[in-house]
């Protein structure tokens, strides 16, 4: 009798001896399986969030323009040992209007919400494009001498300088300032249609 007991306990040691690891480690997998589904949950909302805004698709955004009249002057003459040649100068005044955009681009854009609080960090403003109005050209002075004429080389060298110069001149008159102020007053736009701003705070710092 106690011998067929034991035949009959031998195949029950045996299934649990190899029932029991199997059973822990499919738990352990439905357990792993539970976490990762709640994580990529989590994941997955926090992303349709930050679509949802929309301005990483915007690309290149110019925020502020200006248009500035610059003034030219090109001289050219012939010299001797550091004595100008008589009959020999070249001399044009003239001016264009220069247009020049600012902006971001936005896909350089980054931002978080925590608290309450959605931190935005813009990038470095910078100009998009700048336009020579050739059709504004106006002449205030003109002469040329047969014996030295002005190249078309000096003559594209003088328009870079001075649409550089246009440049210039437009970010030491705010530009950039200018162009750093409406991005903040479109992206508050496109925050304000996902977020309710009478309880999120925006705040706009530097990259």
């Amino acid at each position: 009798m106690k011998k067929d007991n034991e035949q009959v306990a031998q195949p029950q040691k045996l299934l649990k001896k190899w029932l029991l690891p199997k059973l822990m480690i499919l738990i352990a997998v439905i357990v792993i399986a539970i976490m990762a589904v709640i994580g990529w949950r989590n994941l997955f909302f926090s992303e349709s969030k930050t679509t949802k805004i929309g301005f990483e698709d915007i690309g290149e955004l110019a925020t502020q323009s200006v248009s500035c009249t610059e003034v030219n002057t090109i001289e050219a003459s012939r010299d001797f040992y550091g004595i100008t040649i008589p009959f020999t100068q070249s001399k044009y005044i003239y001016s264009y209007d220069v247009e020049i955009k600012a902006g971001f681009n936005f896909a350089d854009i980054e931002w978080s919400e925590h608290n309450k609080v959605i931190e935005v960090r813009l990038p470095a403003v910078e100009i998009t494009s700048s336009t020579v109005d050739l059709e504004s050209f106006k002449i205030y002075h003109e002469s040329e001498s047969i014996f030295r004429q002005i190249s078309m080389d000096e003559n594209n060298e003088a328009l870079k300088t001075l649409q550089q110069r246009a440049e210039e001149d437009a970010v030491a008159n705010g530009l950039f300032e200018n162009a750093r102020r409406n991005a903040e007053k479109i992206l508050t736009a496109f925050f304000g249609n996902e977020y309710d701003l009478k309880e999120y705070q925006i705040k706009f710092v530097d990259q």
